[in-house]
């Protein structure tokens, strides 16, 4: 987390407002260290320093925490059920953090899923204007044509909107059933399944591999792991350039038009 303003240290703690947490810098109440801070512009490391307010020592925060885990079907995609269902935080043993699902994978569903308890981190990834990509391996009944998945290209309506894929393609096909690439900008509810039912293809599995620059790659059906730093690094930069040029231009999805090394092929099976 690195150096930040005391009085944006006090804030996020919970401790008082911004404005509220200067008043209580001005009158002396913060110290650092075991010296009192009266300068607003003075930054601490809350992870490093000894802060105390009114004499009582600041809690550290949890440290900021990613995963990725590769979801299982039969799983929900919350914190807890009230049908009393597996969870996703069933399968996170070992993790001492409290995490929470970034946006949801359906029960039925499986594949790249992120939980984490960075909250700034959660709401840029999950707001729909920064439209971040998610990439889905589909099978489908029937065999799209190239005029359906076009219509899907340039939007479809759906009961709560208009939907669009920014890219699809189809992967091979059976004697029955597709296997289909889609790549959506948001993450409204059951999306992919109502876009593939509205040019009358049903979803009869959905695996999502991709989210932004990140991949699911090799990680067993179940398993866990942490973000490592470059892809961290890879994620801030993309919601920075999203910041930047908004949603008016398509962006760019990073391993197109490349082989998905590391995404099993025998997961798009009959």
């Amino acid at each position: 987390m690195g150096l930040e303003r005391i009085q944006k240290i006090l804030a996020k703690a919970g401790i008082a407002s911004r404005r509220q947490a200067e008043q209580m810098i001005l009158e002396g109440r913060v110290m650092v260290n075991g010296q009192i801070i009266r300068q607003l512009g003075f930054k601490a490391d809350v992870f490093r320093d000894h802060i105390k307010v009114d004499g009582k020592r600041l809690l550290k925060p949890e440290p900021p925490m990613t995963y990725l885990l590769h979801k299982p079907r039969g799983y929900v995609s919350t914190v807890r059920d009230p049908a009393g269902r597996p969870t996703v935080i069933d399968l996170l043993k070992g993790v001492k953090w409290r995490v929470y699902p970034l946006g949801r994978l359906d029960f039925d569903a499986e594949g790249l899923l992120l939980l984490t308890n960075d909250g700034d981190l959660a709401y840029t990834l999950s707001h729909p204007k920064f439209s971040i990509p998610r990439t889905y391996w589909v099978k489908v009944e029937g065999f799209p044509d190239p005029l359906s998945l076009n219509r899907l290209k340039k939007g479809i309506k759906l009961e709560d909107g208009e939907a669009k894929a920014l890219s699809i393609r189809v992967l091979r096909q059976t004697e029955k059933h597709s296997w289909a690439e889609i790549v959506v900008g948001e993450g409204r509810n059951h999306l992919v399944k109502r876009m593939f039912l509205a040019i009358g293809h049903p979803v009869l599995k959905l695996k999502r591999i991709g989210f932004g620059p990140i991949r699911l790659g090799n990680l067993p059906i179940g398993q866990y792991r942490p973000l490592r730093e470059e892809e961290l690094e890879k994620l801030k930069k993309m919601i920075e350039e999203r910041k930047k040029v908004g949603t008016s231009r398509p962006m760019k999805i990073e391993g197109r038009n490349k082989s998905h090394r590391g995404d099993s092929r025998n997961d798009y099976r009959d």
